[in-house]
């Protein structure tokens, strides 16, 4: 046979209650840490790992074609004289 026990049932409850709290307090340091995180990070003024990803693939592209142009352009011709000189 089962009895309620009024103290037990308030040991109960205050443990419920405690729980909850310590939840909430969890998600309000996590929130807070993100929020200085964000803050630090912005006042650094970091690149973002897409961005630089995207301009290091561009930067690549850049540098064959530059030596592509190189390789395609002629000697250098022996400079002329100017008329007059």
């Amino acid at each position: 046979m089962q009895t309620k026990n009024p103290y037990l049932d308030e040991i109960a409850k205050f443990t419920t209650a405690a729980a909850g709290i310590a939840q909430a307090a969890a998600d309000e340091a996590k929130t807070a840490f993100r929020s200085q995180a964000d803050r630090m990070v912005a006042e650094f003024d970091l690149v973002r790992r897409e961005d630089f990803d995207v301009l290091k693939a561009e930067l690549a592209a850049l540098r064959a074609e530059v030596d592509a142009l190189k390789g395609a352009r002629p000697a250098a011709a022996p400079k002329r004289a100017k008329k007059g000189e």
